[in-house]
């Protein structure tokens, strides 16, 4: 019997403590550890952020320009942003591509404007059916337009290195080449807050 009752005794005490060590130590709940959410967030969207030094890595030339854009504007510059991504280009690319569009149609996609137009220039980077750029229909559709550039700059050997005028210029061949500096700020904020949405 002093057997039975001791394994019993010894049983109940086993099961007491494994029971203990599986539901753990008592804690105080009453008091949890925070964490700063707002932190996280901001580390997340700067993550998401392309880095500015990749995007400017020249720095800026000159006096910079800045104009408010409107709903089309923006769709135009992600159209441009999608088709860098469709190129299998990088973000210095979307830069190089939407500073040249900013100086050359204020990233308005434009028709013929008659008397207003350089010879038979047109769409957002300005592109002429005569030069070979392609037809109308093709010139001013964003991505066409925007892969017609990239194409042209990927043929400029050593353009991540040059200045963005430079680069820009050697696929435009502008009367006006040291316009696209000025645009080089906005281009780069434009690509850092649309190139992850």
């Amino acid at each position: 019997m002093n057997t039975i009752m001791r394994n019993s005794v010894l049983g109940i005490a086993g099961l007491a403590f494994a029971g203990g060590v599986a539901a753990g130590p008592m804690t105080d709940t009453t008091h949890t550890p925070s964490v700063d959410t707002t932190a996280v967030a901001v580390a997340a969207v700067q993550a998401d952020k392309p880095d500015m030094g990749k995007l400017v890595p020249h720095g800026v030339q000159g006096a910079q320009s800045h104009i408010d854009l409107s709903d089309e504007q923006v769709d135009n510059v992600k159209a441009i942003i999608a088709a860098t991504k469709k190129a299998g280009m990088d973000e210095r690319a979307a830069v190089v591509s939407i500073a040249t569009a900013l100086q050359e149609s204020k990233l308005e996609n434009l028709g013929h404007l008659g008397d207003r137009n350089d010879h038979d220039s047109q769409g957002l980077f300005q592109q002429r059916p005569s030069s070979g750029w392609g037809t109308v229909e093709q010139i001013t559709d964003p991505e066409y337009s925007t892969m017609a550039f990239l194409k042209g700059l990927k043929q400029v050997d050593g353009w991540q290195d040059m200045p963005l005028t430079e680069a820009a210029q050697t696929v435009q061949v502008s009367a006006y080449p040291d316009h696209y500096a000025q645009w080089e700020q906005m281009a780069a904020d434009l690509v850092a807050e649309h190139w992850n949405s």
